[in-house]
């Protein structure tokens, strides 16, 4: 299994046009998406981005249609070119490849799942897997396990000679995710990968990630619209509007801290027991009499516990049992509730 490698984005700027840098210094002064599109017709894909993205961890980026999301995730690989800024992954320096080193980083150093599934039709779905494996030159044993055990471990199994037409969305983006896994690289990037699903097979999608996460430890790259996705899946979460990059950090921190009223209207709706954790509400102090719970566990699961065993509070512990503090079901109550000036006007 590769070591994941973290990566770290500074100071990146996309024009697109037929002569970009001759309006990034404008850009760079201020210039403003219309003022770049009305006066010298050209578009700005993005703003001075520079988000550090923790190796082994799950980076998503966040935005509506036309935020520079998907533009932001093709510069990792270097599908876009940038127009300004740099790209590392780990210490290599991704704008410092030549064709021939960035086609092996493309393939060794990075996979990619997209949101169509883009899977070849005439291929089976063992086929499909091991393509990746394929283009690097590996033997056809070799790769033909290394494709058999992924397909496994996404819960294919059995539908190793089946075609893609054979299958549902959700099965389909599952080869789909073998075959990234299969490359064994390091950074997985995921391109709205579970968009086009059903909303049950899409949260099923999610928990096969989530669980295959723990055991991989990949650095990964994960783009979506939706605001639940993004909180479930991602460590760490960016959001972007109009190409910049507008918040970042935990879930938590931006439910609970969003930085302006754009970032409020988007957090509004948002179950605050599903991402606010035992930790963030903890007091200090003695133990009581009550159930212990680990830190990282969602409040509402807390309070699910605490009612069933009938106590007004529960312990917070670490990993090795040891109590670090109290948290109270009245704590957990308020948390849940947005503050006043958030909740819609009736």
């Amino acid at each position: 299994m590769a070591d994941p490698i973290g990566i770290r984005i500074q100071n990146l700027y996309k024009v697109f046009g037929p002569s970009p840098q001759k309006h990034i210094d404008d850009v760079r002064a201020g210039m403003s998406k219309d003022e770049l599109r009305d006066r010298h017709g050209h578009v700005l894909g993005l703003r001075d981005i520079n988000i550090d993205m923790p190796a082994g961890q799950i980076q998503v980026v966040m935005g509506l249609s036309g935020s520079g999301k998907s533009t932001l995730i093709r510069h990792i690989n270097r599908l876009i070119e940038p127009t300004a800024g740099e790209l590392w992954a780990g210490e290599q320096d991704v704008m410092a490849l030549g064709p021939r080193a960035l086609r092996q980083f493309r393939r060794e150093r990075t996979a990619m799942v997209f949101q169509k599934f883009a899977l070849f039709p005439h291929f089976t779905v063992l086929e499909n897997a091991e393509y990746g494996l394929q283009v690097r030159g590996l033997g056809r044993k070799a790769r033909r396990e290394a494709a058999a055990q992924w397909i496994e471990r996404v819960g294919l199994k059995g539908y190793e000679d089946h075609y893609p037409n054979q299958l549902s969305g959700g099965m389909q983006q599952r080869v789909g995710l073998a075959r990234a896994l299969a490359n064994d690289a390091p950074i997985l990037l995921m391109d709205e990968a579970f968009s086009a699903l059903d909303p049950l097979i899409r949260s099923d999608m999610q928990q096969v990630l989530l669980d295959l996460q723990q055991d991989i430890g990949k650095t990964i790259v994960f783009i979506t619209h939706d605001l639940d996705e993004a909180l479930r899946l991602g460590d760490r979460i960016a959001i972007l509007r109009d190409g910049e990059v507008v918040q970042q950090g935990t879930g938590q921190e931006i439910v609970l801290k969003p930085a302006n009223d754009y970032i409020s209207s988007f957090v509004r709706e948002v179950n605050r027991g599903r991402v606010i954790r035992c930790r963030t509400l903890m007091q200090r102090g003695p133990a009581v009499e009550g159930p212990p719970v680990d830190g990282s566990l969602v409040i509402e699961e807390a309070a699910r516990l605490l009612s069933a065993e009938g106590k007004e509070a529960a312990n917070v512990v670490n990993k090795r049992g040891q109590v670090l503090g109290t948290v109270a079901m009245a704590d957990i109550i308020a948390a849940m509730v947005p503050p006043r000036e958030e909740a819609c006007p009736a």
